[in-house]
This record gives C-alpha cells, structure tokens and sequence, in this order.
C-alpha cells in the first residue's frame, strides 16, 4: 500500500493520504539546527517548504519556513520527522509530540 504525502493550501498544510496533518503556525523547539545561535531554537513555523518519507521507515519529514522567536532569525529547517504513518492500510498517521524537542536531519 502507498501512502500520499503532499503539501495543501500554498504549504500551510502536510498531507497525509489526502487529510490535512500538520499545519504551520505550530511552535517547534528545535536543537543541533543551523537557523540561528539559540542552543534551542523555539521556531515558529510560518509555511511547508517540502515534504517527503524518510527512506528508511514509515516517518513523515517536512522542512518548513519561519523564524526563531527568541532571536528572530529567519530561515528554512533541515529534514523534521513530523509523524509516523502507524497503519499504511488505512492510512492512519500519528503526529509527533510538537512540545517535545526535535533534532533536524540536514
């Protein structure tokens, strides 16, 4: 079974199987990231640049524009793992826990 995964809305939204997932707007407490000198950046996620499947499991990725709000540097994130597609047969999607820290791949 494939799963569809796409931006909606000019990137205001991850798609996951044609339901609307993640939205931008959320608030991602990000560490080992490149957008600014915070040790953690608290970034506030302003649009979906891309999205895609991590090639080696079932995660969802996104990189998203926005900006840090405790410097106010603006930039793009690396790969962020946004979710998990838990049953593929149904297209169930479990998102990640957004006030958890999260590490940027690349």
């Amino acid at each position: 079974m494939t799963t569809d995964v796409h931006q909606l809305d000019d990137g205001a939204w991850v798609s996951v199987n044609d339901s609307r997932e993640v939205n931008v707007s959320d608030l991602w407490l990000l560490a080992e990231h490149d957008l600014c000198g915070c040790e953690v950046a608290d970034f506030l996620a302003e649009g979906v640049v891309e999205v895609g499947v991590e090639p080696a499991g079932p995660a969802v990725q996104s990189r998203f524009a926005g900006r840090c709000i405790r410097c106010g540097a603006e930039g793009v994130t690396g790969w962020l793992t946004v979710g998990r597609v838990v049953d593929p047969a149904d297209g169930g999607f479990r998102g990640v826990d957004h006030e958890s820290i999260h590490l940027v791949d690349g």
